[in-house]
């Protein structure tokens, strides 16, 4: 299922549910029918995803580098959380300095 992040300031946002439910969860909100990420909550949803950014950076995942086994080598190395995140944290920031609601599911 895809969801689709909507603001005035930035272009909308389409990714899937699993990753909007993870960036969401690091933020605080949960991925219901429909919700909103007010002005007022965006530099403190900013700042905690970049946190989880920085931190995924510092100790990247067991599992990714688990999963490397020197075998294939035409097989991608898998996404981690910055590169996922970035295009929502791009938005947030664009609707911080713009003063926009970030929403979804409207």
């Amino acid at each position: 299922m895809l969801i689709t992040f909507k603001s005035h300031a930035a272009q909308d946002l389409i990714m899937m549910k699993d990753l909007a439910m993870t960036l969401l969860g690091i933020i605080g909100k949960r991925l219901g029918e429909r919700g909103v990420i007010t002005v007022e909550e965006l530099p403190t949803a900013i700042h905690k995803l970049e946190a989880a950014v920085a931190d995924a950076k510092a100790h990247p995942a067991s599992s990714a580098v688990e999963a490397d086994t020197g075998n294939d080598e035409d097989e991608e190395e898998p996404l981690h959380l910055g590169q996922r995140a970035y295009p929502f944290l791009d938005m947030l920031r664009a609707s911080q300095r713009e003063g926009a609601n970030v929403m979804w599911g409207v």
